[in-house]
């Protein structure tokens, strides 16, 4: 892989937030779910350089009990930003309650996948009702490699108005992080998508060093990981296009 200037990159990325904001929210303020993981924590830190720490607005959205909620509000703290605390545990609950019942007169249950992708949906719907309420923009927080496989939830994480690092890969990510100076338990953080109770990796079935390599080089020492990318990758296309629609 070609060598990567964390510094020229992370400089780059902060030019082009403000400049996106220049022209899509004059004077708004980012708004961002914070997670605890190393994405939303450089999202944040990537618009406080760009925009100054007052127009950047961390949101926490546990569901019910968060287990890492320290790790939110540590990079909350480091960044010295404005946040709210918003549970989305009663919404999932009396939801998913409403969906199970209305599923059992057709007589279908609901399925894993509606289970895991409810909470982010959920939480995007409290993004933007932060967000509207505060003459805000959304922040995407998904990586290159993420949607390089559609390791995301459709109009949950997937969602947003701009998307910093949609362009970089994991091991790019992790670069500009320690580059802004993040702690470093926070940047190099094993990647979960906090809802199942696995890794990222253990999920895909492949490391991201392996995925990212493959997307910079079109490299991959075994076969059959290059064919799950490659699976993986062409199901999940239509995430990354508009919503097609008849041309009349």
């Amino acid at each position: 892989m070609k060598d990567f200037n964390a510094k020229q990159v992370k400089d780059q990325a902060v030019q082009w937030i403000r400049d996106w904001f220049e022209v899509n929210g004059k004077g708004c303020n980012a708004v961002i779910g914070i997670s605890g993981g190393k994405d939303s924590s450089i999202v944040a830190a990537l618009c406080v350089e760009a925009l100054g720490k007052d127009r950047v607005i961390g949101v926490t959205m546990p569901n019910g009990v968060q287990k890492d909620i320290s790790d939110s509000m540590r990079l909350i703290e480091h960044l010295g930003i404005r946040h709210c605390n918003v549970n989305i545990g009663d919404t999932y609950t009396a939801l998913m309650a409403a969906v199970k019942e209305q599923l059992g007169t057709l007589d279908v249950e609901v399925s894993n996948q509606t289970i895991i992708n409810m909470p982010p949906r959920l939480r995007m719907t409290t993004l933007y009702a932060v967000s509207q309420s505060l003459n805000g923009r959304v922040a995407n927080t998904c990586n290159l490699s993420e949607d390089w496989v559609g390791y995301s939830t459709r109009y949950g994480d997937a969602a947003g108005d701009f998307s910093p690092l949609g362009g970089l890969t994991v091991q790019e990510v992790r670069a500009i992080g320690l580059e802004l100076g993040l702690p470093r338990d926070l940047v190099m953080k094993t990647p979960s998508d906090g809802l199942c109770g696995k890794s990222d990796e253990d999920n895909l079935g492949f490391t991201y060093a392996v995925l990212d390599r493959y997307i910079r080089t079109g490299e991959c020492d075994d076969p059959k990981v290059k064919a799950l990318i490659d699976d993986k990758h062409v199901k999940n296309l239509f995430k990354l296009k508009p919503i097609p629609h008849f041309e009349y």
